[in-house]
């Protein structure tokens, strides 16, 4: 039995629920090149299922090598190619495996195990080719660079790298060979820029002009011309001609940048990254067995440390439990949305009415106190929509349709008489909120559900006054609505089934990410925002200097400085939001009196960018008021840390959502915070920081951690 074997027989006993991946052979005759060996990949489901690489998958894959490399050394077969299943080439490690691993030497048996099955493509007795006809990911993408020569389907939706996103590195060859193929500096793009970038997906026509592929073709017709082809290069009539790669100052230079960009984003909080770039900078020598041993190390070290658990786990969560929300009532209670009404025609509101009409391709109407905020907020729906026409992301037709759509009234009575579902994002206080939905209440269907997108206010009350406030939910958006994937979806005390159900069901048609929550001041996300910016103001108000409390949190990795994303929330609405909570614990939020001021001042933020990077607003320096009290870094960081974890013990005690998983779902889909963090409980867990201050973990060990 061969090492290899070996270690993939070991794998497959601690992984005994693996979807496994068959490699089946077939053989063709090529015209005028001879016989050909086809490998193609597929785990016998459908397109939905992605084909993955467990340790049964990989020795499958070995057994199919085995033969086609005997008929090669035979001189029986004039090349080899792999291929995958309709839609899907390979989207690489089985997660659910690595998940399991306990031990060190386990994890470095699963990356040696994929090197030595996809090297054995390389070393051959004759060519070999891989047909990227499908959606391509991680081991998918490495198994084909492996390869002699790539093809590349113009209908691939989706083709990365994305282990540094993970918390992983490429780790069967994507740092040692990628950068050996087309340049070290578009290699940094692919495995460091487009991981960190919210784990950004290249197309096929991208592939082939990175100069990932060497041929790129239709989807419909793909594996027939690759076929032909490679028939033709086997022949030499096609002769393929890559770029020389640049191993000189350029190469360094691309490391430095991706270090930079990774600074820029988790600012040495994550090691991914940096792993990676250092397996990249000493593959410039072009030595790949060395490459290989370093992939094959830093992958068991990251696989038994906390980034990469909690990466999966947050994976999983918004691949999983974001899309069947947990305490959702029955899908058969939801009513049908034939109409969408949006009280409101400032921003918010448009966007809302965007979104709306695009995902649920029905009426939309508008109304607002006077006709030229109706008419400004119908006329940016309809710039958005002339925007996408001319992205070529919707035709003419639909452009027109979408338009159409689209109205604005005064009237309320005419505007919702015939709507199903209807929205307001309107001023944020409660009496103008009840009002207008008692003024709905008084011209909408009886069966009509009302939705309010407020950030923080209590649905309860504000239904408080209706004749029915049992189809009254919350529907809270968050900035910006097109790109932010979270609706937290508000249960009132009488809040019905059939109310939250609708809600739910309209949250699915529009593709968003719904969690939820209890009516609780500020919900999730927010209430855990203003906890922590709070903690960090509190100490700027008690001495602490701006810049010393700002730095004290880059280590999290957050995409923001708190200060930051004060200022893109608007300090008028973290003030606001931060009164209701103190009026709802002034145990422990207060009202700051330097954001107070700073809001009087008219001013938009802490900051000024003159420089291009933030520096402190002179005129808001003037304005702060401090103690002495002066705190380091790691005390600042300790405390907003320890108020995080109470607050969020709090939360699970009153029963505002129903486990720590959504906590970390919305904080990581509604403010963007890291996957390896995992939202946030993960990491408080692993700093010891949850039980310190509450008495034990929010998540038992293994979840989200290396098990016990």
């Amino acid at each position: 039995m061969s090492t290899t074997t070996e270690l993939l027989k070991g794998a497959a006993e601690l992984f005994p629920d693996e979807v496994v991946t068959q490699a089946h052979v077939r053989h063709l005759d090529l015209p005028g090149a001879g016989r050909f060996a086809l490998i193609t990949l597929d785990n016998g489901l459908d397109h939905t299922k992605p084909t993955t690489f467990g340790p049964q998958s990989l020795a499958n894959l070995d057994k199919a090598i085995d033969q086609v490399e005997a008929e090669a050394a035979a001189g029986e077969i004039v090349g080899a190619g792999i291929t995958g299943k309709p839609f899907i080439f390979a989207v690489g490690a089985d997660l659910k495996g690595v998940e399991l691993l306990k031990k060190h030497e386990e994890a470095l048996a699963i990356g040696k195990g994929g090197h030595d099955v996809f090297k054995r493509l390389s070393s051959l007795a004759v060519p070999t080719f891989a047909y990227y006809n499908g959606a391509a990911m991680g081991g998918g993408v490495e198994v084909g660079l492996h390869c002699t020569y790539r093809t590349v389907s113009k209908a691939i939706p989706a083709f990365s790298l994305p282990e540094v996103f993970l918390g992983l590195v490429p780790g069967w060859g994507g740092c040692a060979l990628l950068p050996n193929l087309i340049g070290a500096d578009r290699a940094v793009s692919v495995i460091i820029e487009n991981s960190l970038n919210q784990n950004k997906q290249l197309r096929g026509k991208q592939v082939f002009d990175l100069g990932i592929a060497d041929a790129l073709f239709d989807g419909a017709d793909f594996l027939e011309q690759s076929l032909l082809w490679t028939a033709s290069v086997l022949k030499g009539e096609t002769e393929v001609v890559r770029p020389e790669v640049d191993r000189g100052e350029a190469w360094d230079q691309a490391i430095e940048r991706g270090r930079a960009f990774a600074d820029s984003k988790v600012h040495g909080a994550a090691p991914a990254a940096y792993r990676a770039l250092e397996i990249m900078a000493a593959a410039k020598n072009g030595d790949l067995r060395q490459g290989f041993d370093a992939e094959d190390q830093a992958l068991a070290d990251l696989i038994m440390g906390g980034e990469l658990r909690s990466g999966i786990y947050a994976f999983n969560l918004v691949q999983k439990r974001g899309k069947r929300p947990v305490g959702a009532p029955d899908r058969s209670l939801a009513r049908p949305v034939n109409k969408v009404g949006v009280v409101g025609a400032g921003l918010m509101a448009s966007q809302l009415a965007l979104l709306f009409l695009r995902r649920l391709e029905v009426p939309v109407v508008l109304t607002d106190i006077d006709q030229e905020r109706v008419d400004k907020g119908v006329a940016y729906v309809h710039g958005e929509i002339d925007k996408l026409l001319l992205k070529g992301r919707i035709n003419q037709d639909k452009a027109n349709r979408l338009k159409a759509s689209v109205s604005g009234s005064l009237d309320k009575a005419a505007a919702f008489g015939d709507a199903d579902f209807v929205i307001e994002a309107v001023f944020e206080e409660m009496g103008v909120k009840q009002q207008v939905f008692a003024e709905l209440e008084a011209v909408v269907p009886e069966h009509t559900i009302l939705a309010t997108n407020t950030s923080s206010l209590s649905v309860t009350e504000m239904a408080s006054k209706l004749k029915h406030p049992e189809r009254v939910v919350g529907f809270h958006f968050f900035n910006p609505v097109a790109i932010l994937p979270l609706l937290e979806i508000v249960r009132g005390e009488r809040t019905d089934d059939a109310a939250l159900a609708t809600a739910f069901g309209v949250a699915k048609k529009l593709k968003k990410t719904a969690v939820l929550v209890k009516d609780a001041p500020a919900f999730v996300v927010n209430r855990i925002l203003v906890r922590f910016m709070g903690e960090i103001q509190n100490v700027i108000d008690e001495g602490t200097p701006v810049a010393v409390a700002e730095k004290a949190v880059e280590p999290l990795g957050l995409p923001m400085s708190p200060l930051v994303l004060l200022e893109l929330v608007g300090p008028a609405i973290g003030l606001h939001v931060s009164e209701t909570l103190a009026a709802a614990f002034p145990d422990r939020f207060k009202v700051s009196p330097n954001l107070a001021a700073v809001v009087k001042a008219g001013k938009r933020g802490f900051y000024v960018y003159d420089s291009g990077k933030p520096e402190l607003d002179p005129e808001v320096a003037a304005l702060l008021v401090q103690g002495d009290s002066v705190l380091t870094e790691e005390q600042v960081r300790a405390r907003v840390l320890e108020a995080i974890a109470q607050e969020i013990g709090l939360m699970l005690d009153e029963g505002v959502v129903a486990e720590a998983q959504d906590i970390d779902l919305c904080l990581i889909t509604g403010a963007g915070w890291p996957f390896h963090l995992g939202g946030v409980t993960p990491y408080l867990d692993r700093e010891g920081v949850s039980e310190r201050v509450i008495g034990r973990r929010f998540l038992p060990q293994g979840v989200a951690s290396v098990p016990a």
